[in-house]
């Protein structure tokens, strides 16, 4: 539990410190011109704007909003992309151009991952209660009880009459 949510509190701080990374990655390792104009004007706005959409996404989730913490298809999601976002300021003329290629695939199927989630946990509603310790928990569904409160209106029900005899 600790791990997810420690990844809770860093989605935001990232938002600035991944594109920090990548401008100051581009000095450290003199990648060059043309890397300082990919890293000002494409790699900076998109990791930032990247970044914040995806921390909105994630947070608009109730689960993470009652727990404070994230998946852990999530934990898996952003430490792959975060990991590649910074190999990417290594500028590594040997590989940097397919992990760029990966990093951006690796976006895209994060805002894909989140949107299911956001649906999954937007289209059934759940119930989130709290243990005497404080942890969020969901309660199990009672089918019994559910099909028993909404009978199927359809359902015919048929009464026969037996009558006593008397002796």
């Amino acid at each position: 539990m600790w791990l997810r949510r420690a990844i809770f509190r860093w989605l935001l701080p990232a938002a600035f410190l991944l594109p920090l990374w990548l401008f100051v990655g581009w000095g450290v390792f003199n990648a060059g011109g043309w890397a300082f104009l990919w890293v000002l004007f494409i790699a900076v706005p998109s990791v930032l704007v990247g970044q914040l959409v995806l921390t909105m996404l994630t947070r608009s989730r109730p689960s993470v909003r009652a727990e404070r913490a994230v998946s852990w298809w999530d934990v898996a999601g952003y430490g792959l992309w975060h990991a590649l976002t910074i190999s990417l300021g290594f500028y590594d003329e040997r590989w940097w151009a397919p992990v760029m290629i990966l990093t951006v695939l690796v976006g895209v199927g994060m805002i894909w991952l989140q949107g299911w989630q956001l649906w999954r946990e937007a289209r059934t509603p759940a119930i989130i209660l709290r243990a005497h310790d404080g942890s969020p928990y969901i309660p199990p569904v009672d089918r019994e009880s559910s099909r028993t409160a909404n009978p199927d209106p359809h359902e015919i029900i048929v009464v026969t009459e037996t009558r006593r005899s008397e002796a």
